[in-house]
């Protein structure tokens, strides 16, 4: 895919929302930094929107007046991998949980600020234009080479246990995206595992000591309160 700084034509974004003032909001932040801004009131709307112009992402409230923005997720991915982030209000935890579950790759909360809302737009674009399938990964001081199931920290070699790496694995393949709890443990522990959060917590403490400068002030795989956590795409 080509990098961003190649692109002749502005980055297109996909924005679904019915109330006017958020619409507004987001068409000026969003060209008054170059993106192409392409509006729909609803969720039926947004999904012929997401089809006829092909947005290198989109923004989605969680609630529409014909369906929910769960639902929108659902239908996009079954044809698309656009990255996806989900607008939510206070108190809607469980709603983008299961928006994280249906596909969507981020989030934030209302009240938002601009500047947030941009910060995740790029992290998602630069996830989205990252080489499809490379074994080589790097962010801040972590380095991991998948083909070899390798990885370092500041240049030296870690060791980790067949679960640990599976877990690390898991991140580094959705580097920059939110997993949540349920993703996390039926991928790395399987469907009948989901409830067990306890394990979850027990080797993110563990991943932590390993690949972290300060674990208890994490940089690199970040605490998502109440969600799930991610895997910081660090220069």
């Amino acid at each position: 895919m080509e990098s961003e700084a190649s692109r002749e034509h502005p980055l297109r974004l996909v924005v679904i929302d019915d109330e006017p003032q958020i619409r507004r909001l987001l068409q000026l932040a969003l060209e008054s930094h170059d993106y192409q801004v392409v509006e729909a009131v609803n969720g039926r709307d947004g999904v012929l929107a997401v089809a006829q112009n092909r947005p290198e992402a989109v923004v989605l409230d969680l609630l529409l007046p014909d369906m929910s923005g769960v639902e929108v997720i659902r239908r996009i991915r079954e044809w698309s991998e656009v990255p996806i982030l989900v607008l939510s209000a206070l108190g809607q935890e469980k709603e983008k949980v299961s928006a994280l579950d249906a596909g969507a790759d981020d989030y934030l909360t209302k009240p938002f600020g601009i500047e947030e809302l941009l910060a995740r737009i790029r992290v998602m674009l630069r996830r989205a234009l990252r080489p499809a399938e490379s074994p080589h990964f790097r962010s801040g001081t972590l380095e991991v080479d998948l083909s070899a199931r390798r990885l370092w920290v500041k240049g030296e070699e870690l060791h980790l246990t067949a679960t640990e790496y599976a877990l690390l694995r898991l991140f580094v393949r959705h580097a920059g995206k939110v997993l949540t709890h349920r993703q996390i443990l039926q991928e790395v522990w399987g469907p009948k595992s989901v409830e067990q959060t306890h394990y979850l917590r027990v080797y993110i403490g563990r991943l932590r000591d390993k690949i972290e400068a300060e674990p208890a002030q994490p940089l690199l795989l970040l605490t998502e309160p109440g969600v799930g956590y991610r895997l910081a795409l660090l220069d």
